[in-house]
């Protein structure tokens, strides 16, 4: 970016889940960072560590190793009295809008609650006050507010959701994929609810999703994510016109395409994803990716710097870039 303190620094991020003797590696050595202003996509196959990652940056999970820091303050070691606060400042709309919503509570009352808990407002006329304002700024009425969570559609619930976590004024939020759990056609509307609020609030977002062409549309940046481990960091129109790691193509190349005349990419991928228990020696995509040689299985390859902002985990730099259809 510009050389500036990032908003969020990630490095080597670990996240082991089971006994100590056979972990889980559900994030393993994990870095990028996200500048003020910026929409990061964080994009990979189910299991890769994607909503792990997310949670952790909030510390709703605890990391293994690793640091997470904002605004250059380690949040690991804040304590919780600190991290209190913090929470106003960092905020996650969650995948699933009905799970993530009381169903014993109003909707005025769920975002009631989280501005008394940060002393956002004083008195009932503001909190009413702010809560209409809530509401009309991610497209519901203020009548709304007396309802349940039941009473809403999928695209209504994940509103709400939206609006509670814009509620405390966030400066970065962690969107784990908020349009999954919702029809296709209620897709659309969400995206561009995220889209007006991120440019009219000027939020930093961490975008968590498999669906690329919303990455495309939306993020500034994309972090590639296979088995708890970074393969690619790309600006997202480079990574998207020319991508340099051979998981990236296969993704890029799945990705299905609505014109029946462009001719598709196909890129066969070996076997299945391996355990997170037993990942593969040296470079854990090995196993599946179809330019593996020998030496793959010997070098961990770490990202390394390909020029233009843009880096890659993988030894090789005889390996075609195909550009996807």
């Amino acid at each position: 970016m510009n050389g500036a303190t990032p908003l969020i620094e990630v490095r080597n991020l670990q996240k082991f889940f089971g006994p100590a003797s056979r972990p889980v590696r559900a994030v393993d050595d994990v870095s990028f960072e996200i500048h003020s202003g910026e929409t990061l996509g964080l994009v990979g196959e189910s299991g890769s560590g994607k909503s792990t990652i997310g949670r952790a940056l909030l510390r709703l999970v605890e990391s293994t190793a690793g640091s997470v820091k904002y605004r250059g303050e380690d949040l690991g070691s804040a304590s919780d009295s600190r991290m209190r606060f913090l929470r106003s400042k960092l905020q996650i709309i969650f995948q699933d809008p009905y799970a993530s919503l009381n169903p014993k509570m109003r909707v005025r009352d769920i975002l009631g609650e989280a501005l008394h808990t940060h002393s956002l407002v004083k008195g009932k006329a503001a909190t009413a006050d702010r809560i209409a304002e809530l509401l009309r700024l991610v497209g519901l009425q203020p009548e709304h507010g007396a309802r349940f969570p039941h009473e809403f559609s999928g695209g209504q619930r994940q509103r709400i959701g939206v609006a509670r976590a814009l509620s405390v004024e966030p400066e970065f939020i962690v969107a784990d994929e908020p349009l999954s759990a919702l029809d296709v056609s209620i897709q659309a509307q969400v995206v561009n609810l995220l889209c007006d609020l991120r440019d009219r609030l000027s939020l930093t977002m961490l975008f968590i999703s498999h669906d690329l062409d919303v990455v495309e549309y939306l993020c500034d940046r994309v972090v590639v994510l296979y088995l708890g481990r970074v393969m690619e960091v790309a600006p997202t129109q480079d990574l998207f016109a020319r991508p340099l790691h051979p998981y990236t193509q296969a993704l890029l190349a799945a990705s299905p395409t609505p014109d029946p005349q462009v001719k598709t990419i196909h890129i066969p991928l070996k076997g299945d994803i391996p355990s997170p228990v037993n990942p593969p020696s040296g470079c854990v995509f090995r196993t599946r990716c179809p330019y593996a040689i020998d030496a793959c299985a010997q070098t961990r390859p770490e990202p390394r710097a390909m020029g233009g902002g843009r880096f890659k985990a993988c030894i090789r730099d005889d390996i075609p870039s195909l550009a996807p259809p």
